[in-house]
């Protein structure tokens, strides 16, 4: 499967088809009561942005707390949420490495308006994940430092993203990106100050980028590491039609990840980097059951190596809405773990968030 002979454009970020998502056929909520913190959504309100052709570019739309929340009561229980960094509401004016505070300062907002009580029972950004330049070495901490204030409270870490492939259909985290992030000076002066403070470290990467995020991991062992989407497995552009070799590659990666104990896995988040999927020429979305079969290797892989308590959950809606349902979506993830225990479905759907990034929800 490549970005050339299939009608989905991978890697890339498309506007939600709501009349196509309501084609999928009804399912029964798969153990409705099990409490879940999605780790890993964003918030839009965006007239468009980014490079185009770059993976980070946002279409037109609104994906805020009515959004989220729309999502959240379909069926789960939601518990509670982190958002993750989306370069979205930056500040308009002042010191270019301060910009990223702004993001902090809107999503701050949405939280207190979810702890206001008249929004439901889902703790919505009850964590919050912003960006700050690593790479700014010791002069990162005066970022840092506005952003925990921005967050009141709830601000937990940074997500610093690495991702890079040569293939220009990739799609790299950033238009600038230059491979090695993880791996420079600079960037490791930044990574000392954030831990310093304790905040997070939310790593992303593609698959072939898993060695430098398991050196970085090693340099700083008490660091507190989550890697997001299943450790970012590719399965187009030049990696189109390998997908054993994409699969033994990564679990070759991830193997030595899940050694690091600091490090923490994402399940999720797949849909648009993994390719297995061609949602965008589907007349429907797929099934839980389509989507879990397509995710199984790497979610199951990811369980076994890493273990309930160092496993959490992600919907990384609005992202993943490109290609199915948030009921649909947790419905598969619930069919990838049905073999764990009560204690170890515990873990993975929310006490491993509680901890990692010390939520009260």
């Amino acid at each position: 499967m490549s970005g050339t002979q299939t009608k989905t454009q991978f890697g890339r970020i498309f506007p939600i088809r709501d009349a196509w998502l309501a084609k999928s056929p009804p399912e029964p909520i798969i153990d409705p009561d099990l409490p879940i913190i999605d780790t890993h959504h964003h918030l839009w309100m965006r007239k468009g942005g980014g490079t185009r052709g770059e993976s980070w570019e946002v279409p037109e739309f609104r994906y805020l707390i009515d959004e989220f929340l729309a999502d959240c009561n379909t069926g789960h229980n939601i518990v509670g949420s982190v958002f993750l960094q989306c370069h979205s509401m930056y500040r308009k004016d002042g010191p270019e490495q301060m910009k990223p505070v702004g993001e902090t300062e809107f999503v701050a907002g949405i939280a207190a308006m979810s702890d206001s009580g008249g929004y439901g029972k889902t703790k919505v950004c009850a964590g919050i994940v912003g960006y700050a330049d690593l790479t700014a070495g010791d002069w990162v901490t005066p970022v840092l430092e506005a952003q925990i204030r921005a967050g009141g409270g709830r601000f937990r870490g940074v997500r610093h993203s690495s991702g890079y492939d040569p293939d220009p259909i990739i799609g790299n985290s950033a238009p600038d990106i230059q491979p090695g992030l993880y791996l420079r000076d600079d960037f490791r002066a930044g990574m000392k100050r954030l831990s310093a403070l304790g905040l997070s470290l939310d790593a992303w990467g593609f698959h072939p980028q898993l060695p430098d995020i398991v050196d970085l991991a090693r340099a700083f062992p008490s660091a507190n590491i989550v890697m997001g989407h299943c450790g970012g497995p590719l399965g187009y552009g030049r990696h189109a039609g390998k997908q054993a070799e994409v699969f033994a590659d990564w679990k070759k990666g991830v193997t030595e990840l899940a050694k690091c104990q600091n490090v923490t896995m994402k399940l999720g988040g797949m849909m648009m980097r993994l390719a297995a999927l061609d949602y965008m020429a589907m007349d429907a979305p797929p099934s839980s059951g389509d989507l879990a079969n397509a995710w199984r290797p790497y979610v199951e892989t990811c369980v076994e190596l890493f273990g309930a308590d160092r496993c959490v959950v992600e919907s990384n809606f609005p992202v993943e809405k490109m290609g199915i349902g948030y009921a649909g979506l947790f419905n598969a993830l619930k069919r990838l773990t049905a073999g764990a225990s009560k204690d170890e479905k515990a873990a993975i759907y929310a006490g491993t968030a509680r901890r990692v990034y010390r939520l009260d929800c």
